[in-house]
């Protein structure tokens, strides 16, 4: 099978993406709100620090929730998918329904930034 370019993905890659998305982003949301919650009873702050904390914890989430979820398409997929696996939302089993080819790529960029 080609490719155009390397971040290009199978069929069968981009089936199983759309099948593990929700979970993943159930992972982000979860996560997301047990920090706001941490941030909004910090008792060391006052309310208005605790707002301020909050609004900004939210905004950076929320830009990690856009590059990850936002207007998923298989044009846009191996970068999501790389962008999901970085933040930890998808597990390694999640992983191994992948092709070896998009597991390697996802690894191996993913190693690049470390």
């Amino acid at each position: 099978m080609s490719y155009q370019n390397n971040l290009d993905i199978p069929e069968s890659d981009w089936k199983h993406l759309r099948s593990i998305k929700d979970a993943a982003l159930s992972r982000f949301c979860e996560r997301a709100l047990a920090e706001c919650s941490e941030v909004i009873a910090d008792p060391g702050r006052t309310a208005h620090e605790r707002y301020l904390a909050l609004f900004e914890v939210l905004g950076e989430r929320n830009e990690e929730l856009s590059r990850a979820f936002d207007g998923l398409r298989r044009s846009t997929a191996m970068i999501q998918l790389m962008n999901m696996r970085s933040l930890g939302l998808v597990t390694d089993e999640e992983m191994e329904g992948f092709t070896e080819r998009t597991r390697d790529i996802v690894a191996s960029t993913l190693r690049g930034f470390d």
